[in-house]
């Protein structure tokens, strides 16, 4: 067959660097939001369980049909969106949020209309947002300072070495450095440890205005803007010159289909996808997609085993989750902010976006990213009106 003739043993090693730092990085995120939304076990493994599926079906379909390496994930802006906004929400609504979010994806993708929108949507503004979205838990790094020193610096130390000798691997040594010295000062409930397969939880949608215009609309920009631009912009760098339409239908119906389950958003990944697209996985780019193939594969097998990835980051101290998001997005947060100042032409929106949104405002029921977006848009339409210059009269 041919997909045997193709594999090598780089396609595997990517895939499984990918899935590693998937986990060790973004997965974070979406434990930190289900600690802070007081989520059950259960719905936590089953949010884990869902997204992981959801990639892997998703990154082994599109990879084998395209025939190039196609690398799925879930959201990590959307992970971090949650963050701030899953405390405050219901998760039936919440679920439907989800929903309504795949739902928009999904349109944009038949209809192909992903380049309009983003072109009519400042690069500046959608920059502020997402820096702050992420700007209020990448502060909370230096404020878990005070409560667990030694952990948090140990954390934060190993994070700044990492990122001067190795920076791929700095996520996955603070996490490796943060559990053995939490080992070590006795902060580990080893007690939560459980080995076992994971078993879905339905949650029903509940559909409410306030939550899908508050959440689900963001959710959806930050996707599209965070995850679809740039994981077609890493396709694009490596030579696979293809069009969005069949990756956004396939991901924004599977997210559809595995939302009442948690799946908040699957998406084209981007700095996975980074991985397994270039040289690395294998000389020739058309023997490339069995990485897309292997990380799918790899997926799978950590959604079965989502209850076990649950049960060992419970039993770590919440200090721990916390520094660890928060030095995951650094990268992430540096992006977003310096988006805003590439759009020259748009800085000041793009800094109203930001301010509103890491505000942390509520009003009217909408959380702080829908104000952010929108106070930045209106800055944005004011900035760039201009009156028509008076005609020149003749003298009389």
């Amino acid at each position: 067959m041919p997909f045997i003739k193709d594999c090598s043993s780089t396609a595997l090693v990517a895939a499984v660097l990918a899935v590693v730092v998937s986990f060790t990085g973004s997965a974070v995120l979406i434990f930190q939001a289900a600690h802070l939304a007081g989520l059950p076990e259960a719905v936590t493994s089953s949010w884990i369980w869902a997204v992981s599926i959801g990639s892997g079906v998703t990154g082994i379909f599109l990879s084998w049909k395209m025939k190039i390496p196609v690398i799925t994930a879930w959201s990590t802006p959307g992970a971090a969106l949650l963050i701030a906004m899953l405390p405050s929400v219901p998760l039936a609504e919440a679920i439907g949020a989800y929903l309504a979010s795949a739902v928009i994806i999904t349109v944009i993708g038949l209809t192909g209309t992903l380049d309009a929108i983003m072109r009519r949507i400042p690069a500046a503004v959608s920059s502020g947002m997402f820096a702050g979205i992420l700007f209020s838990f990448g502060a909370r790094v230096f404020t878990c300072v005070r409560p667990d020193p030694v952990l948090a610096l140990g954390m934060i130390a190993c994070f700044i070495l990492f990122r001067r000798v190795s920076p791929r691997y700095s996520v996955a040594a603070v996490m490796a450095v943060g559990m053995a010295i939490a080992a070590a000062n006795g902060m580990m409930h080893v007690g939560s440890l459980a080995f076992a397969p994971t078993l879905p939880v339905f949650t029903a949608p509940q559909l409410s205005w306030a939550t899908v215009v508050g959440l689900g609309i963001p959710l959806a920009l930050v996707t599209l803007t965070g995850q679809y631009i740039s994981g077609m912009a890493v396709l694009h760098a490596s030579g696979y010159h293809v069009q969005s339409n069949g990756i956004m239908a396939v991901t924004g119906i599977c997210s559809a289909l595995l939302a009442p389950f948690g799946a908040h958003a699957i998406n084209l990944s981007s700095l996975t996808a980074a991985i397994c697209t270039g040289p690395e996985a294998h000389k020739d780019p058309k023997k490339r997609y069995v990485a897309g193939i292997f990380c799918g594969a790899l997926y799978i097998i950590a959604g079965v085993l989502g209850s076990t990835i649950t049960s060992l980051f419970t039993a770590l101290p919440p200090t721990f989750v916390a520094v660890l998001a928060g030095l995951a997005l650094i990268s992430a947060f540096t992006t977003g902010f310096i988006g805003i100042f590439k759009d020259s032409d748009n800085i000041e929106a793009g800094i109203f976006a930001f301010l509103a949104t890491a505000s942390g405002m509520d009003f009217l029921g909408l959380g702080a990213p829908f104000w952010g977006l929108l106070f930045g848009g209106i800055m944005f339409v004011v900035l760039a009106w201009r009156t028509p210059k008076p005609q020149s009269t003749r003298a009389k």
